[in-house]
């Protein structure tokens, strides 16, 4: 059974609206008609049969003609006819004219259908771009762009994401490799002990990046379960457990209850202090805060950081002040980290330069319920 398109059922409505409409119109008008003229043959024959008036001469009806009874009777029979072959031509014209009118009503949305149609992940690039009035239709077309315009920069982000981490995993394996095919060409007690360390510290390298990656996944995909966690005593742990390397850290802690994972926040925490000391001046300085109402703060000295690139900083893999890869013991992947942790607790995050160098992050978790 075909079924019945929009367009179908558009025209069938404009035109049984026209119908009923006329329909309603030619009833109401000719009961009308024929109360007014029974009202005006009765006031006729009452005038004919007053005696006090003069009647006037009757005239003879000629042969064939039609009685003065019979006139309202005869007016309706030829209104009815007239106007039933009005109604069945207008309402021809009217499917015709609806059958158009939904055609034209409906092209954007075959537009729309089209682009739909022909997207793929090879030309994510191409947009509606409906042009006409600012109408329902038009706000449809701008919110499909701009749907396809979030997925092009997901699938971006993907792609990118994909090559980095291709690159991150390839580069250690380029050294083992390199490692083992140079160091045991000669393999003397002092060649091997230095290829077993740097086995060891590409092993921990690889160790590091998997570990990232699947907290990085793990954030991606959500909360599993949570509960309340005391960001205050969370925070001063993970300092307790940073190695400072010569920079001076600052705490000031309130107690502050968040509702989340305890693992993952710990894992937000460590990532942001471990990235203001990386990321310092020799002596530098680390100010850590938290209180119940503006969350976590950390803030630090260090290298100058453009406010233009400030969103650079939470894309995985992606150093500022170093090459993309080729850094021992960093993948690139702990505010990326921090970000998704963030997201997966509904929390906000906001970055800002200081004045003079260094970052300020803050994260801003929503209230728990009472």
């Amino acid at each position: 059974m075909k079924r019945r398109t929009v367009r179908v059922r558009l025209t069938a409505v404009y035109s049984g609206l026209f119908l009923l409409t006329s329909a309603a119109v030619l009833v109401t008008t000719n009961l009308l008609l024929k109360r007014n003229l029974d009202k005006r043959i009765t006031d006729v024959r009452i005038d004919l049969l007053n005696p006090a008036l003069d009647p006037p001469p009757v005239a003879q009806s000629p042969p064939g003609s039609t009685d003065l009874r019979h006139l309202p009777d005869a007016v309706l029979t030829y209104q009815w006819s007239i106007a039933g072959i009005t109604v069945a031509v207008l309402t021809i014209v009217s499917i015709v004219i609806g059958w158009w009118l939904a055609g034209r009503l409906l092209r954007p949305v075959h537009q729309i259908t089209a682009t739909a149609r022909r997207l793929s992940l090879s030309n994510l690039n191409e947009r509606i771009a409906l042009a006409g009035p600012r109408d329902e239709l038009t706000e449809l077309a701008d919110t499909f762009d701009s749907m396809l315009e979030r997925i092009q920069r997901s699938v971006d982000s993907q792609r990118r994401f994909i090559a980095n981490a291709s690159h991150e995993l390839r580069t250690p394996l380029a050294i083992q490799r390199a490692a083992i095919e140079i160091g045991l060409d000669d393999p003397s007690p002092q060649r091997l002990a230095r290829v077993r360390d740097e086995l060891l510290e590409v092993n921990r390298r690889n160790e590091r990046l998997i570990d990232s990656l699947l907290i990085l996944a793990q954030s991606e995909n959500g909360l599993e379960s949570t509960e309340p966690v005391d960001l205050d005593v969370l925070t001063r742990q993970a300092v307790s457990e940073t190695s400072a390397s010569g920079i001076l850290i600052r705490q000031q802690t309130e107690p502050a209850t968040v509702i989340g994972d305890p693992v993952l926040l710990h894992r937000l925490v460590a990532n942001l202090v471990h990235n203001a000391i990386r990321y310092n001046h020799p002596g530098g300085v680390v100010d850590i805060r938290v209180t119940p109402t503006a969350g976590l703060t950390v803030r630090n000295t260090g290298p100058e950081i453009p406010e233009s690139r400030i969103g650079e900083l939470f894309e995985p893999f992606r150093r500022l002040h170093t090459a993309r890869t080729g850094s021992a013991d960093s993948a690139g992947l702990g505010l990326s980290i921090v970000a998704a942790i963030a997201r997966a607790h509904a929390a906000e995050i906001t970055a800002r330069p200081n004045p003079g160098g260094g970052l300020q992050l803050a994260v801003q978790f929503p209230a728990p319920a009472s």
